[in-house]
């Protein structure tokens, strides 16, 4: 805050604070309330000017019909207002994720689920036939040989179908990996 400006005497347009008050037809305590900053200090006098006044009383309602900002960390976690900014966040924060899903950013876990799920029973019902399929077009492959692949595709389709439950490891590693 600047320091008021001492002056030898008053201008013709300033006005004390008495003055100033009753020319606004409020109190002297109101027109302390407003907290408009004096232009100058004459003895124990402070003195005004209607402009100061105006800009004050504008810079006043202008701030009136702006957004408040709220910190958080300054609300009580116990009261309305807290409260009130946890439910307008959460709603921002869900129509945020709506907006996203709507525009195929993102898509949800459980849909994510259900399509791997879906996607797993084909590919493993495709490496269930492979051997019967090698053996028709491949006779020269030898049983050993053809065992052999059906080891190691039942490996491939036993990791395949637990995908669905593994999701939420997968998803807990992604994080992990992505953010570090």
């Amino acid at each position: 805050m600047s320091a008021i400006k001492t002056a030898s005497k008053s201008e013709p347009h300033w006005l004390n604070k008495s003055a100033m008050a009753e020319s606004l037809g409020i109190s002297v305590q109101a027109f302390d309330r407003w907290g408009v900053k004096p232009v100058a200090k004459v003895g124990r006098s402070v003195y005004f000017t209607v402009a100061d006044v105006l800009h004050n009383r504008l810079k006043n309602e202008t701030e009136k019909h702006q957004p408040k900002t709220i910190n958080p960390e300054e609300l009580d976690p116990n009261g309305l207002d807290y409260e009130r900014y946890r439910l307008t966040k959460a709603q921002a924060d869900a129509q945020e994720l709506k907006n996203e899903i709507a525009k195929h950013e993102v898509v949800p876990v459980e849909f994510a689920s259900f399509a791997l799920s879906k996607v797993a029973a084909e590919v493993s019902g495709i490496l269930d036939a492979l051997p019967l399929n090698m053996m028709r077009k491949h006779p020269e492959l030898t049983t050993v040989q053809i065992e052999n692949i059906k080891r190691a595709l039942a490996k491939g389709m036993s990791s395949i179908s637990t995908i669905d439950e593994r999701m939420d490891d997968l998803i807990d590693d992604y994080i992990r990996e992505a953010t570090s």
